[in-house]
């Protein structure tokens, strides 16, 4: 029997996962909505099984540069205060996670304002 990519597992994931996807919710903010297109800042996406924030990050075309904070279920999967795009591309997703992407908040760091 030969073995299709298509079935197999991402790294870290059982050898039956071949071919499971997760649905997860996607938010935009600030400067980020514009990338939201047609379907606005809020959106219901599909991934394989296994996916992380980069492959959404990818999907959705956001200039890596312009992120500048990442929440996941509300939780910050970003590395703090900086200069944008750092931010963890391999956090792992999970079914009905609510991702949340922001850019610059105006009158904030990202914009060159300092922090008090």
């Amino acid at each position: 029997m030969r073995r299709d990519e298509a079935t197999i597992a991402p790294a870290g994931l059982g050898h039956n996962a071949g071919g499971a996807t997760i649905t997860i919710e996607v938010r935009l903010f600030n400067s980020l909505t514009r990338h939201g297109g047609p379907e606005g800042p809020v959106r219901q996406m599909e991934f394989a099984a296994g996916a992380t924030v980069g492959d959404v990050v990818d999907r959705l075309r956001l200039p890596p540069a312009d992120v500048f904070l990442v929440l996941r279920n509300g939780r910050d999967v970003s590395p703090g205060v900086y200069g944008g795009g750092l931010f963890n591309r391999e956090a792992a997703l999970d079914q009905g996670d609510v991702l949340a992407f922001s850019g610059p908040v105006p009158y904030s760091f990202g914009y060159g304002s300092p922090v008090v």
